[in-house]
């Protein structure tokens, strides 16, 4: 009954008439940068993020939270319609959502696109509710060295699953945990890697850092490639948006096992929603009976993976709001937005700021229905918006990104550091460097070596402290292992 008295509290706080229209704002830019391609979930919560300074808390984190589970909605417009993912996840959607809309199939597969998002979403609101108040009763047995360790392991992971090798994985995000070092030191109080720069005195800034590697590089990664959209079925009339019964048979199941996988891998560092929608439809692939059509235009093939990358949204936000560990880059600005307004996220979260919990993950049900009501109708707008070249739309992320920059502290040494940053980002990016383990390395750095110094002050400087404890030794049972499943496959190369 506890937790019926809590989701209804939630509700007060979600109905809120600020909160509600917030909301609303939040999943409609989402599903609108889910449309846009190249855009995704981390730049445009990058750059809708200064926006919520003036915001009260709940709302700034009812309305990122929307973009971000927005984002997976609207990702599956232009996979289907014309072969180009608006976001990551939605790259598994392309290969039989674009072979339905050849087929004249576009509004079934686009219907259960949205259904398939719905249902999952609410089944991953649901985990999320049932999960995080136990586990963040768990939590509370944790001390620095706890920390440490599931840090260490959670970055190791991220390293090992991330785009590209695990060697640059690593390499990126220790720059990212150096450069979060910057500023003044947390247990001296002295200045470190300043340069005698004023500016540099509180660290580097999170929104410049993402903006910049995201949106700027974006931009500049966009500016090379030559343009060869496939626009005949932007012309194509949409109808019978409703999936037949037929259609549902086939993707009931799909859809429970996408949620279910999507919601678990979801919880995992660095998992995320696009290996989330791979791994549901190569589970598909795999379960059906005729795996030779997958890749033909199969609605199982469009109901699972966007089943997946939705629950796994609703996955992703447990361990930031009960551990205080993001696990992606959207969850990391997320955590992010909440210590600027002052909230830290944790065990404790629940239990010092109910509201922080309850208030978003209540919007999270509303936001849900907002959007399937949205997504239907919306569908011929996203159609047209999907017409505006790329010469106008390049240019107006650029200007929002300066705005965005400049707006946090009315620094132009800041939106200087955003330039910077985006020009280190479409370096990095062209030399085959994944992003995410950057930013993740950088806004969990100042966590990892506040908890790995008390623990040394702790223990007095004996290393057996990150042995002390379960949680620790399981930890680094994960670490090292992963890194010997990492490094075997080099030696096995040597030997041939």
């Amino acid at each position: 009954m506890d937790i019926l008295n809590l989701l209804f509290q939630g509700f007060r706080i979600g109905l809120e008439p600020a909160n509600l229209f917030f909301c609303f704002v939040g999943v409609f830019l989402g599903t609108l940068t889910g449309v846009l391609p190249g855009l995704g979930p981390t730049a445009a919560v990058s750059l809708l993020l200064p926006v919520t300074f003036g915001m009260s808390p709940v709302a700034a984190i009812i309305m990122l939270a929307g973009i971000y589970y927005g984002t997976m909605y609207g990702g599956s417009t232009t996979s289907i319609l014309v072969n180009i993912p608006g976001e990551t996840a939605s790259v598994v959607t392309c290969l039989d959502g674009y072979q339905m809309a050849r087929n004249g199939r576009a509004g079934p597969a686009l219907g259960i696109a949205a259904f398939g998002s719905f249902i999952a979403g609410t089944l991953g609101l649901i985990g999320l509710m049932l999960l995080a108040q136990p586990l963040a009763q768990f939590a509370l047995q944790f001390g620095p060295a706890e920390y440490f360790c599931i840090i260490s392991t959670g970055l190791i992971l991220l390293s090992f699953i991330s785009r590209g090798p695990m060697a640059k994985s690593l390499i990126i995000a220790s720059f990212g945990i150096i450069l979060s070092c910057i500023g003044i030191d947390i247990i001296t109080s002295k200045t470190r890697m300043t340069f005698d720069l004023l500016e540099l005195a509180e660290g580097v800034g999170l929104v410049p850092l993402v903006m910049g590697l995201f949106g700027i590089s974006e931009v500049l990664i966009n500016l090379e490639k030559e343009i060869k959209e496939e626009k005949a079925l932007l012309h194509l009339k949409i109808k019978d948006l409703f999936p037949s019964r037929e259609d549902w048979r086939r993707s009931k199941w799909p859809i429970m096992r996408g949620s279910t996988l999507g919601f678990f891998l979801g919880i995992l560092p660095g998992i995320g929603t696009v290996t989330s929608s791979f791994f549901s439809y190569a589970v598909e692939k795999k379960v059906s009976k005729h795996p030779e059509r997958f890749g033909q235009g199969m609605i199982e093939g469009v109901a699972a993976p966007e089943s997946a990358n939705n629950a796994a949204t609703a996955g992703a936000f447990i361990p930031l709001f009960t551990l205080g560990i993001p696990v992606n880059p959207v969850t990391a600005l997320l955590f992010g937005a909440l210590l600027i307004h002052g909230i830290q996220p944790g065990p404790l979260l629940m239990q010092k700021h109910p509201e922080m919990f309850w208030g978003p993950v209540s919007s999270m049900y509303l936001g849900n229905v907002m959007l399937l009501v949205l997504n239907l109708p919306l569908i011929p707008v996203w159609v047209q918006i999907l017409k505006v070249p790329k010469r106008v739309l390049l240019p107006l992320i650029l200007l929002f990104c300066m705005i965005g920059s400049f707006s946090l502290n009315n620094s132009v040494v800041e939106v200087l550091m955003m330039i910077l940053f985006g020009m280190i980002g479409y370096v990095l990016r062209k030399a085959g460097y994944d992003m995410a383990p950057f930013v993740l390395g950088f806004v969990l750095g100042p966590t990892f070596e506040t908890n790995f110094r008390q623990s040394l002050l702790i223990s007095g400087g004996n290393f057996n402290i990150f042995l002390s404890s379960p949680i620790c030794v399981a930890s680094l049972i994960i670490f090292f292992a992963v890194s010997i499943i990492a490094v075997i496959p080099r030696f096995r190369l040597a030997n041939i």
